[in-house]
């Protein structure tokens, strides 16, 4: 694939309600669409760092800064031959995981068009539907989470994660257990808590958790592997996992039980298939987080979530969780049993609506040779 142009969309989009977790408030997202044409044809990618730094180092602006001038050049009029050549193309890059998993995932969108093959098959995948649940944000108070999540629940989401932090979490957790006491439950912390203050969070070993997600900082595997074998509850890592090393390290550590792969995390869908192969071998169970993604990044997580061993629900949720206007054509829709089906055409298998991705651009930058 000869890559002929490079076109950068800064996307600002309106979430349809707040959505608070330990490290802030959001109301908008922002992330970046990236287009390539590529000998006739076109493959769209998500790079969803934000606009704060809160979650990672990368933000918008950053990645935006890595892609025209360092990744753009170095790609742009060569002929890629996969996913392989570009990660050892961007190398020298050191760390912006998210500004490269972005193109790489344009890469892939270029091959399936190319080869008439989905990103499931190309990734490998062997489930037509993902089982999903849905993330909730911190509420005004326990009683509003409870009746939050009771709405979840009614729309047919079977397994509810909710966002805590000091202060702020076992009294949530007891609510939402007591209101439903046979729903999947699970907790995500998203670095709030030291060995020391994760201490208060040992009442939740009585709530028969899914897991509990990255308590400790986002950097900190020793630490994790302190904590983990004073809880019952399995630990999961998110934050702390950026590359196939760190989940290595990880494991033989003993730092968590359950993985949280997300693409852009860990550099691009190449990496997360290799994390998932080795969590895989390892008996170690993986699952599919979530972004805030729009459509385009939504539907490589449902292509990657059909792979054998994501064995618990993605943060995979419906089009209309977040979006009232999504930026594809295809709206994603909540099956009865909690799953969302996997596109099944070429590539990612959407288009883009291109007068709802005029309405929500900021800044637009096309790159060619």
């Amino acid at each position: 694939m000869k890559i002929e142009q490079i076109t950068l969309y800064r996307l600002r989009m309106n979430l349809r309600s707040p959505f608070e977790t330990s490290f802030g408030r959001a109301v908008t997202r922002e992330c970046i669409l990236l287009e390539i044409a590529s000998e006739g044809i076109t493959g769209y990618g998500e790079c969803v760092a934000d606009a704060d730094p809160g979650y990672s180092y990368e933000t918008a602006g950053t990645a935006w800064h890595i892609l025209r001038d360092f990744i753009a050049p170095v790609v742009l009029g060569q002929d890629l031959t996969g996913s392989d050549d570009f990660q050892q193309r961007v190398a020298f890059i050191r760390g912006h995981n998210m500004a490269k998993a972005g193109l790489e995932m344009a890469l892939w969108d270029l091959a399936g068009k190319a080869d008439g093959r989905s990103l499931r098959q190309l990734l490998g995948g062997i489930h037509d539907r993902v089982a999903v649940g849905v993330s909730v944000g911190i509420q005004a108070s326990p009683e509003a989470l409870v009746e939050t999540v009771g709405g979840y629940l009614s729309q047919s989401y079977q397994r509810i994660k909710i966002k805590i932090k000091p202060g702020r979490d076992v009294a949530e957790a007891q609510a939402v257990r007591r209101a439903f006491p046979s729903t999947q439950l699970q907790v995500d912390a998203n670095s709030a808590y030291t060995l020391e203050t994760a201490q208060t969070l040992k009442p939740l070993d009585d709530l028969d958790l899914l897991l509990i997600e990255q308590p400790l900082d986002e950097d900190d595997l020793w630490d994790h592997s302190r904590l983990q074998p004073q809880f019952r509850t399995p630990l999961c890592l998110d934050e702390s996992i950026v590359s196939l090393r760190h989940t290595r390290q990880a494991l033989e550590m003993g730092a968590c039980r359950i993985i949280n792969i997300k693409a852009g995390r860990v550099g691009g869908l190449s990496q997360a298939v290799a994390i998932h192969d080795l969590c895989q071998a390892r008996g170690i169970p993986v699952w599919c987080g979530g972004m805030l993604e729009t459509g385009v990044g939504r539907a490589a997580n449902l292509a990657l979530a059909s792979l054998p061993n994501f064995a618990l629900p993605g943060d995979i949720s419906a089009t209309d969780r977040y979006y009232a206007e999504d930026i594809t054509e295809q709206r994603f829709v909540l099956n009865n049993d909690s799953t969302i089906s996997v596109p099944d055409a070429p590539g990612l298998g959407v288009t883009i609506n291109r007068d709802a991705l005029r309405r929500v651009t900021q800044e637009r930058l096309t790159l060619e040779r």
